[in-house]
């Protein structure tokens, strides 16, 4: 076969479906570089959609000394995540090395908004389930509402989700997208009123110890209660550990810049393995960006709910809008919070009790993952 005939073959082998996913790339790269929109991840999800789109790709299948081997991206693909997750795994220890527990630790009673802005994973299971997803799928589809990438990557994947590209795809645009889905959210179940509750902030010292007590406790309690969320929570754990002991300063600066930079690329390039058209372009796809938006959308709601709940019973109101921090999305949700309390009153600054809330909703979201493989690995 000489050059214009395989040119003219590969041209007949472009259909329509291919070209489509071409332009979901495009929106992905402009969603990541104009808007700024996860540009780490999106980016190299949305050039990934491209690249295993076009006709006879060497990034999936190649010829090698006369016979067919993987190609670059499937072997990314099967490397980092089918045959252990090592991707989103080393992701946390990166996220781990980041995150500050100190503002919790000085009102620890925040752990729990965390926990109730998990709410929306469960019913988007049950919602799932009921319009015809296979339990797993609709456990994997629910774990959107995480707000956490790599929870919803590794989730999905360990669960051999069919749909791992969409969720991808549904978790990071979401993210991606807090500030506008947040505020809707918490207008729909709250007054003016409640949102100008103001809330002092007297911060307890925390001590060095307590902060390197703190992700080993976690660790060990997390795998007596949930043993399948033990790889998630140990990994997020384990990266905070690196950076409060106070010995590996420069680990600790690797793993939240350099290990975080390589590991997010290639994570995103390795998901491009599912977003061939024939596995993307379904109906399906359409039905788990809207239950992911669902997921979201009540993950909010049943943090800030819980928040009213509690006034019910406490003289010291909580501003319910820092329930609603409650997700995973740091810092997102918790800037989201401070800037709907600054415009409900421009002295009402509740940015430290939100971000209590938003680092309790990282560990609540690793949590949630476990329970659910727990719930629906067989």
């Amino acid at each position: 076969m000489n050059f214009v005939e395989f040119l003219l073959k590969s041209f007949k082998e472009l259909s329509w479906q291919s070209i489509v996913m071409f332009a979901i790339g495009l929106v992905l790269i402009v969603l990541a570089v104009r808007f700024k929109m996860e540009p780490a991840l999106l980016l190299p999800i949305g050039f990934g959609a491209i690249l295993v789109n076009i006709p006879f790709s060497g990034v999936l299948n190649q010829m090698i000394g006369g016979e067919q081997a993987h190609g670059v991206i499937q072997i990314l693909y099967n490397f980092g995540l089918e045959m252990g997750e090592l991707f989103p795994l080393l992701l946390f220890i990166g996220i781990g090395a980041m995150i500050d527990f100190g503002p919790l630790l000085s009102n620890p009673k925040l752990i729990f908004f965390g926990a109730a802005a998990q709410v929306g994973i469960f019913i988007t299971i049950i919602i799932a389930s009921a319009i015809g997803f296979d339990i797993s799928d609709a456990a994997a589809i629910g774990i959107i509402g995480a707000a956490d990438g790599p929870t919803s990557i590794l989730v999905a994947n360990v669960l051999k989700s069919q749909y791992i590209g969409p969720i991808t795809v549904a978790a990071y645009s979401y993210m991606a997208l807090v500030p506008i889905i947040q505020p809707f959210a918490i207008k729909l179940v709250t007054t003016k009123k409640e949102r100008k509750i103001k809330m002092p902030y007297n911060p307890k010292e925390v001590s060095q110890t307590a902060k390197i007590i703190f992700p080993i406790a976690v660790t060990i309690i997390a795998g007596l209660i949930a043993p399948q969320s033990l790889a998630l929570v140990g990994f997020l754990m384990f990266g905070n550990l690196i950076r409060e002991c106070g010995v590996l300063e420069g680990l600790a600066e690797t793993a939240r810049t350099a290990l975080v930079n390589i590991v997010t690329l290639l994570l995103g390039i390795s998901i491009a393995f599912k977003m061939k058209a024939a596995e993307f372009l379904t109906w399906q796809t359409l039905m788990i960006m809207g239950l992911g938006l669902g997921a979201f959308v009540f993950d909010t709601i049943g943090g800030v709910l819980f928040a009213k709940t509690i006034n019910l019973f406490t003289k010291k109101k909580i501003n319910p809008m820092v329930g609603a921090a409650g997700i995973s999305a740091f810092p997102m949700s918790a800037r989201v919070v401070q800037k709907m309390g600054l415009e409900a009153d421009p002295e009402n600054h509740l940015l430290m009790h939100a971000v209590s809330a938003n680092v309790s909703g990282q560990i609540a979201s690793v949590l949630a993952g476990g329970v659910i493989l727990s719930l629906f690995m067989f």
